[in-house]
């Protein structure tokens, strides 16, 4: 029997991961062990675990270096990969909002080549050139973006709001919702032909842990 590899994020998210994975019946305890490896065997079951860094988690999954992956949708929508998604997990749930100054409430569409910055320029693009129909310039931001609407460097931002609080602590408000965010299971599109039966198996179990 092949094994079926995992790719987990590196961190919280793999945490509640590796939880799910031993509640639907998993032998992680390699996993449990504080070692400084990248790869685990459940050799009862047939599963590898890999941990990688979030935003990797999807390539590895489109070039079959694994089967499953675990990661954040805001992760997925940026990377553009074509999996399948077939759990929402619930959690590390927050949105993706554009953001900026509460006195912008209500004038978005007045702004004339609005400036936005992001640490997400794919899920920007997405949504101005697809939902909004309306042509901006994205500035591509790696730290602090709630900095640049307050030294003029750009009107909004696009970023991911969980409480609000660091908005709020920085002046700014929440002024559209792009969409909701969690932590999703998804599959790479050759391994669910292959693997159908296992693959779907975890699938379910997972689904009936979740209720």
């Amino acid at each position: 029997m092949e094994y079926i590899t995992i790719a987990l994020a590196k961190g919280r998210l793999a945490e509640l991961t590796i939880d799910l994975l031993e509640q639907a019946g998993l032998d992680i305890s390699e996993l449990r062990e504080k070692s400084r490896k990248l790869i685990f065997t459940d050799e009862k079951n047939k599963f590898k675990f890999i941990l990688v860094k979030a935003t990797d988690v999807p390539v590895y999954v489109e070039y079959g270096a694994a089967d499953i992956g675990v990661v954040g949708r805001d992760t997925l929508l940026e990377s553009g990969k074509n999996l399948y998604e077939m759990i929402n997990l619930g959690f590390g749930a927050c949105r993706m909002a554009v953001a900026g100054p509460k006195e912008l409430e209500g004038h978005l569409d007045e702004i004339h080549n609005m400036r936005v910055a992001t640490k997400y320029p794919q899920i920007a693009k997405n949504y101005y050139h697809h939902v909004k129909k309306q042509s901006v310039e994205l500035i591509k931001l790696n730290g602090s973006v709630e900095l640049a609407p307050l030294v003029g460097l750009s009107e909004v931002i696009v970023d991911i709001v969980e409480s609000g609080k660091t908005l709020k602590e920085n002046g700014l408000v929440v002024l559209e919702e792009i969409c909701d965010l969690s932590a999703r299971f998804v599959v790479n599109r050759v391994s669910m032909k292959m693997e159908s039966e296992r693959i779907l198996a975890l699938v379910e179990k997972i689904k009936t842990l979740l209720g």
